[in-house]
């Protein structure tokens, strides 16, 4: 069961990659990838899965930090739904939504990384 949670943490890590990376990479002319999209679901299954898999593998969580977590990652979601919405349809996608999309999967990076 522990090579199935490391194989989630990986595509997890993947999943903000995809986010933050194409964010970091378009910051030019900011715009909301489908695929930054693709990697804010990939993040959300593996994190709930993860989430499920905590009490199974007998390990502590800060279930106040997966909460505030699982908030932020919901409303990258929700935003980069949104931004890759209108960037299929050729309109143009704010520079605020662009940045949202990318500055709170970088918050989630950091809480997760630097909250103990």
């Amino acid at each position: 069961m522990n090579i199935v949670f490391n194989i989630l943490v990986f595509l997890h890590i993947v999943g903000a990659a995809m986010i933050v990376g194409i964010w970091i990479g378009t910051m030019k002319k900011p715009t909301v990838s489908p695929r930054q999209f693709d990697g804010a679901v990939l993040q959300i299954l593996t994190g709930v899965i993860m989430m499920g898999l905590i009490p199974l593998l007998d390990r502590d969580a800060n279930y106040a930090k997966l909460g505030i977590k699982l908030v932020i990652a919901l409303v990258v979601v929700v935003l980069a739904f949104l931004g890759s919405r209108k960037y299929k349809k050729d309109e143009p996608v704010s520079k605020g939504l662009a940045h949202s999309v990318g500055g709170l999967a970088l918050l989630n990076v950091a809480i997760a990384t630097l909250w103990n």
